[in-house]
């Protein structure tokens, strides 16, 4: 059973969060319409999210001295807005670890104001995380993933390493 519920309240996050719930409400309409149409809709929606990572990723590493000093690379990929529009807790920030928790998700909570049952939920999140790891492929770099809200855990776990 998915729980996913805000605890910050602010109006930038309230903002960012509406943005990303429409682009989220986009991709998972998107993938609906893709699989009514027979076509394969997974293999689509991750090449194109992994592309947008893989550019964001790009500039990430651009605007960073050593973009491998994943202390570097969290200044970069993360700004205090979107640090509260996920509820993030760093548990881990070195130079080779970067340990993210996300407690709230403005996706999911797209994908479930769309109705779409948990498995679809897990399935567009494990999608929606190409534009993560395309990221760290960018940044010559690696990202674990373990637990996510969407599978039901308390959080979602993203592990950045060399």
């Amino acid at each position: 059973m998915i729980t996913n519920r805000t605890t910050v309240y602010d109006e930038k996050v309230d903002i960012n969060r509406s943005a990303i719930e429409h682009r989220a409400t986009w991709m998972g309409l998107t993938y609906n319409e893709a699989v009514k149409a027979g076509v394969d809709a997974e293999k689509i929606t991750r090449a194109a999210i992994t592309k947008t990572g893989e550019n964001a990723g790009k500039n990430i590493k651009n605007s960073c001295e050593d973009s491998t000093d994943l202390r570097q690379f969290c200044n970069a990929f993360v700004n205090n807005v979107v640090k509260s529009t996920f509820q993030m807790d760093f548990t881990e920030v070195t130079k080779d670890d970067l340990k993210i928790e996300f407690h709230y998700c403005p996706l999911l909570a797209a994908w479930k104001k769309l109705g779409f049952d948990d498995e679809t939920c897990a399935k567009l999140c494990d999608m929606a995380m190409d534009g993560d790891r395309g990221i760290a492929k960018a940044n010559g770099l690696q990202l674990t993933l373990t637990d996510t809200i969407a599978k039901g855990c308390p959080v979602c776990k993203l592990h950045f390493h060399k």
